[in-house]
């Protein structure tokens, strides 16, 4: 299973009103496990950046005037991402932008849902914690992933942050079927051991019956007076046979 952790970071929040892609983070899980295998871009947008923006990134344009642009690396991302489940926090923001992105390349590279499917961690965490915060920072406080080095927003490091709080989400989804698993076979094995046991027991056929003489039970009587007689209560044994 290979999945793809991604955020973006962009020029403004809204693409219908000109917004462009300023940064792809990605990175890359095969069967739960971190490969270090990253897909990290900056790109130039050839636009300012919208009131605010600007400081939630840290990006200037003059930092970003000699990066690429988008249509330079798009087949890049796409053969990056291709086939993958694609975990975004808020998907619908960052899928927006990367469509926009895709359709100001050609028409020709379809959409992000034709070469990936796409989980939101922020509807999963809603149905987790109803009516609680679920932003990246209040998730990880939550489910005690460090975030202190994040100061500004980056797409890379919110994608790392993102993968951790994605694992620690569903960090039981494995275990459940191994324990039922285990539980199964460790029932079948007690089922086999009974009837090992009956087996045995036919084979050997019916138990002698052990009589006790009455020299025997008087010994055992006076035996329990006497302990009795140096105890304060009665003896266990003889309380619950009265």
């Amino acid at each position: 299973m290979r999945q793809i952790v991604l955020d973006t970071e962009t020029t403004g929040l809204e693409w219908r009103k000109g917004n462009r892609v300023v940064e792809i983070g990605c990175v890359e899980l095969i069967e739960r496990r971190p490969t270090g295998n990253h897909f990290h871009r900056y790109l130039n947008p050839d636009r300012e950046f919208e009131q605010g923006a600007q400081e939630v990134t840290g990006l200037t344009l003059e930092f970003l005037a000699d990066k690429p642009r988008f249509e330079q690396v798009v087949d890049e991302f796409l053969d990056y991402i291709d086939g993958a489940e694609l975990i975004i926090h808020n998907a619908s923001f960052d899928v927006g932008f990367l469509d926009n992105e895709l359709s100001l390349v050609g028409a020709s590279r379809g959409r992000i849902i034709d070469r990936a499917t796409v989980t939101d961690t922020l509807e999963m965490a809603r149905h987790r914690y109803p009516g609680q915060r679920n932003s990246l920072d209040a998730l990880c406080r939550r489910l005690g992933v460090d975030n202190a080095h994040r100061q500004l927003h980056g797409a890379l490091l919110d994608a790392q942050l993102l993968a951790d709080v994605y694992l620690a989400m569903t960090s039981g989804q494995g275990e459940i079927g191994f324990d039922a698993l285990a539980a199964d076979a460790e029932a079948n094995q007690s089922d086999a051991a009974a009837q090992a046991l009956a087996a045995q027991a036919a084979a050997a056929g019916p138990r002698p019956r052990v009589m006790v003489s009455d020299e025997e039970r008087a010994a055992h009587e006076a035996r329990l007076d006497a302990i009795g007689s140096k105890l304060d209560k009665p003896v266990v044994w003889r309380a619950l046979a009265g």
